[in-house]
This record gives C-alpha cells, structure tokens and sequence, in this order.
C-alpha cells in the first residue's frame, strides 16, 4: 500500500485532491495543514512514497509573507526530508506567475528552484506543475480566483466588478489537475525533476466569462441549456452549480393550465431542441396536428395513452396504446397528424421532446383532425 502525503490539504486543490485519493483502497493518505503538529508530519513523512506539496499562500497581509508562505515552506519540507534521509516523490503545486517577477511570482519560482536543487542532491524524483488560473467547485470566493467570485456573486444576484472585459485567462479545471497529479501513482517515476505541462488549458476572456455565468442564471427562466459540446462551457457550468446557495437548489417552471390539465417547458437548445412535460385529464385529447419539418417523441410516465397516427394524404390509421409503466417512446413523424389521449382512469403524465423549440412566429403546426370526420 502506497504511503501518500498531502501538505495544504485544507485549500482549494487539497480538498478536491484528498476525496479522489479517499476513493482509492491501496493508498494510504495522511493530510496536514496550517496548525498541524510538525512531529506527526514528521511520522508521515519518514514512511512517505508521495507527497503532494499544496502548502502556500496567496494573499498574505503584507507582501513579505510570501516568500515565507510559498518559498519557506517549500524549504522546510525538503529539509525535513533530508534530515530523515527519506526520498518519496515530490510533486509541487507551482504558479505560472513563477515567471513573473513580482513577490507572488519569486516566491514560487524560489519553492521551484528549492525541490530542484534537493532532487538533485537526493537523488529523488520531483514533478512541478505550474498550473494557470484554476477553477472548480469548493474555490474561496472574493479570495484569489476571479472565477469563483464570478460565480458566487452572479449565483446570489450580487454586483461584481470586471476590470478589464478583454483581459484573457487562462484556466485549468481542478479535477483535470487532480487526475494529472493521481496519474503519477500509477507511472514510473521520473529521473530528478521535470515540470509537467497541462495538457488541457482554457483561455477566456473576463468578459467571455461574466456573460457566460450570467447565461447560466438566466437559463432558470429562459430554459435554454449551454452548450455541452464546448468542454469549458461545461466545466464552467458545473462549477457555478457548486456556488448556488443551498436552498435555492430547487426553482418553478412556467407552467400553464387549462380545462384540459397543465403543460410546462423544462430545457430548451437550438442544437437539441425542447423537452416539456404535461399531465392530462381522463378522457381528453391533445394534439390533432401535424408538422411539416419538426420531430417529436413521446414517452408515457404515468397513465394510459392512446397515440394515434394518419398520413395527412391518406385515410389508413395507426395507433399505439401506450402505459406509463413500460417506459416506451413513441416517435412523431413529419407529414403524420396524431393525438395523445388519456384512456386511463387517473391523470396521465408524459415527457415529450421535439426536434426544434417552439417558435410562435413559424410553429410549423398545422391543425389536422387524425379521426376524419364524415360529413
């Protein structure tokens, strides 16, 4: 079983690291943080095989702590290991500013120079990841993360403040961090240090950003689903989800009711179309209509259905008796007027899909009697 080590375990990275490694039974993890008795860190790691160095600070009081933070704490822990002559794999959360030179940005590129300078004279394996802006659930809002203060404030209706709408971002997810750091468990460890490049970066503006997380809330009222297809988009809409305060989990749909029962719209999207749900009255009828291009695809819920079907240019009829405990779809062709009719004796529930949403200005609906009535 595999001795794992995790400094800076109470902080953004740290957290989401220790439940992915929690999920795996040959590890054995041993996490610390600020306040921690030195002598148990001491213990883990003389029996360490890994350890992922996340310890450090991002705004201090004064900028002199960051050399302290990030730097000294850097050195402590490879003197740590030297004195007890021990040599796990050590990998360190770096920054990409330890390329710039401000006090943030030395005091990483110092962490970095100090792992290097003891993998060369232990002889142990190092890997330095030097991660761009990372985003994803259980982030400090209004700390650190743009992106997390983004999402918190437009998740509660607060006002934020963008500087600069075309400054560019780059951004990393925190579970493809997470899964580059589990992958080196599981691979032969390296010779001295390397630094390891993400391979999967994000780049957004703050304008690009603000308006996507304000599509995200509008989407409770407009129902329009983001775009799944583009993997930021969707990364980014699980991380607002994370910020949404607890009890506003649940909201209402728009729904409309008339003598026949009650309809309500729950997703929409130009590339997938519309997802609505209706309860119907025993004995009622809907439909009696056809479409020129749309599609559409019922499945019962509850009830007993009766779906009828007639080619609009001829007079032969097909019909599927449908109940809601068969989890069967039925799918609505163009050119085919039909109707849905409750023939059960309690209220009936179906979940339709078509294939475009609704437009008033071209419903492609065209009203047709499936039953021809004689003159």
């Amino acid at each position: 079983m595999k001795k794992i080590v995790v400094t800076g375990s109470a902080g953004f990275i740290g957290r989401n690291l220790l439940e992915w490694l929690g999920r795996r039974k040959d590890l054995a993890v041993s996490a610390f943080d600020v306040g921690d008795a030195p002598k148990n860190l001491d213990r883990a790691l003389a029996e360490a095989d890994v350890v992922y160095h996340l310890a450090g600070v991002n705004r201090p009081p004064s900028p002199e702590d960051y050399e302290a933070g990030n730097a000294g704490s850097t050195l402590d822990l490879t003197d740590r290991l030297e004195r007890l002559r021990c040599k796990p794999l050590v990998v360190l959360s770096s920054s990409a500013q330890a390329t710039q030179d401000n006090p943030y940005g030395r005091s990483k590129r110092h962490s970095e120079e100090t792992v290097a300078e003891w993998a060369k004279r232990s002889g142990a394996p190092a890997v330095i990841f030097r991660l761009p802006n990372v985003f994803g659930k259980w982030c400090r809002p209004n700390y650190n993360s743009a992106v997390a203060t983004f999402c918190h404030n437009i998740a509660r209706d607060l006002p934020i403040t963008v500087s600069d709408r075309a400054n560019v971002l780059s951004l990393v997810y925190v579970d493809d961090v997470v899964q580059a750091f589990l992958r080196l468990l599981d691979s032969p460890q390296p010779d001295g240090c390397r630094f390891h490049e993400m391979e999967l970066v994000f780049n957004a503006t703050l304008g690009e950003i603000v308006d996507t997380l304000s599509a995200f809330r509008s989407s409770r009222r407009d129902l329009v689903v983001p775009d799944f297809e583009n993997l930021f988009i969707k990364r980014l809409y699980a991380t607002y989800l994370s910020y949404l305060p607890e009890g506003q989990f649940a909201y209402d749909l728009d729904k409309k009711e008339d003598t026949r029962g009650a309809l309500a719209e729950l997703l929409k999207s130009p590339s997938f179309g519309q997802i609505f749900v209706s309860r119907t009255k025993p004995g009622v009828t809907r439909g009696n209509h056809y479409h020129d291009t749309k599609t559409e695809k019922f499945c019962v819920l509850e009830g007993e259905a009766l779906i009828c079907f007639r080619p609009v240019q001829s007079d032969t009829v097909t019909s599927y008796r449908v109940s809601g405990r068969e989890f069967r779809v039925v799918d609505i062709p163009p050119g085919h007027t039909h109707s849905i009719e409750n023939v059960g004796e309690g209220e009936m529930v179906v979940l339709f899909w078509a294939s475009e949403p609704f437009d008033p200005a071209k419903p492609d609906t065209n009203a047709c009697e499936v039953m021809k009535r004689e003159d």
